[in-house]
């Protein structure tokens, strides 16, 4: 057995997720991308092959100092989700691309619940928080 890389092993996570991980035309998939300089996100309708919304760092709008730390994954995210919402959707299905939910990733969709997708979601949440801190 060879020895396999960081990049073949996320492909490997990325493939098993997107197996479970389907958009819709209700709830579209939030596809997101890291490279080491910047991160990008896209709202895919997966039934009918259209991106609804896309946002990365590499626009001008979006590009600050550095697109490869978590205040740009915050404005990426932050613009994503507004784009996405003048585009009618309101609540999205995350697709971390095989990479951990921490860091940038975690911050990008963080932003996008701030911004107002997925607003059941991010209520649930804090629900969820104050009960098991009242076990």
């Amino acid at each position: 057995m060879g020895q396999t890389n960081r990049a073949e092993i996320r492909r490997g996570v990325h493939s098993r997720i997107r197996k479970k991980v389907r958009g819709t035309a209700d709830r579209p998939r939030l596809a997101v991308f890291r490279s080491l300089n910047h991160i990008y996100a896209q709202v895919i309708d997966d039934d009918s092959g259209k991106t609804l919304a896309t946002a990365s760092t590499t626009e001008k709008a979006l590009a600050g100092a550095s697109g490869g730390n978590i205040d740009a994954a915050k404005r990426v995210g932050a613009a994503v989700a507004e784009r996405a919402k003048a585009a009618g959707v309101e609540n999205v299905v995350f697709d971390r691309g095989g990479y951990v939910y921490h860091g940038r990733v975690k911050a990008l969709l963080d932003a996008t619940r701030e911004a107002g997708l997925n607003k059941a979601e991010a209520a649930g949440n804090g629900a969820t928080e104050e009960k098991n801190n009242e076990e």
